[in-house]
């Protein structure tokens, strides 16, 4: 499968990458162009949840959504994607049933309509590359290009994602799949 960069692809860091930003991380590009690239960190979750990130939204007092590192890049701010049919006029597309912003409005439909097939994740910061930086990064082999799946994005358990995207790749990749986060404690 022959994929371009672009927005709505997994990054899926290769077993080679070292770099502790990405080691064993799954990028959703959200946006790629001539200015550059921006992405969110898939499976990465924290320890906080939602609400202590943003304590001052009355409609996420109390919810235990997990928030995400999305990247090393504004570390302060929070993102959102979410998954629906219909979205704010300010979302940003990224795939089809899948778009970024930050509308509460739309978190609130979503955690008020239990059991819909709509869903959302938060992000901590993002994964930022200026000008020609991803594209010299996948010359390198830093990155393998993969079409997003949004049941991975909301679904999936997203320790097992890289891992099991990696399986994905064929058997010379099967002995990376369960090599430990830090080679050194093999």
């Amino acid at each position: 499968m022959d994929l371009t960069l672009g927005k709505g692809l997994f990054l899926i860091a290769a077993p080679s990458l070292r770099d502790p930003n990405f080691r064993q991380t799954v990028v959703l590009l959200c946006e790629h162009g001539p200015e550059g690239a921006l992405g969110v960190v898939v499976n990465r979750p924290t320890a906080m949840s939602i609400s202590e990130a943003l304590p001052q939204v009355p409609i996420i007092e109390g919810a235990s959504h997990v928030l995400y590192a999305g990247g090393p890049v504004q570390t302060n701010q929070v993102m959102l994607l979410y998954r629906g049919r219909e979205f704010p006029e300010n979302a940003h597309h990224v795939l089809d049933g899948v778009c970024l912003g930050g509308d509460m409005g739309m978190v609130e439909r979503i955690l008020t309509n239990v059991g819909g097939q709509e869903a959302f994740r938060a992000y901590l910061g993002y994964s930022g590359w200026g000008p020609g930086q991803l594209e010299n990064e996948m010359k390198t082999g830093s990155w393998i290009l993969m079409p997003a799946d949004p049941n991975l994005l909301f679904e999936k358990d997203p320790s097992s994602v890289w891992r099991d995207l990696v399986l994905t790749l064929g058997d010379t990749y099967r002995p990376y799949a369960e090599m430990p986060f830090d080679p050194s404690c093999n």
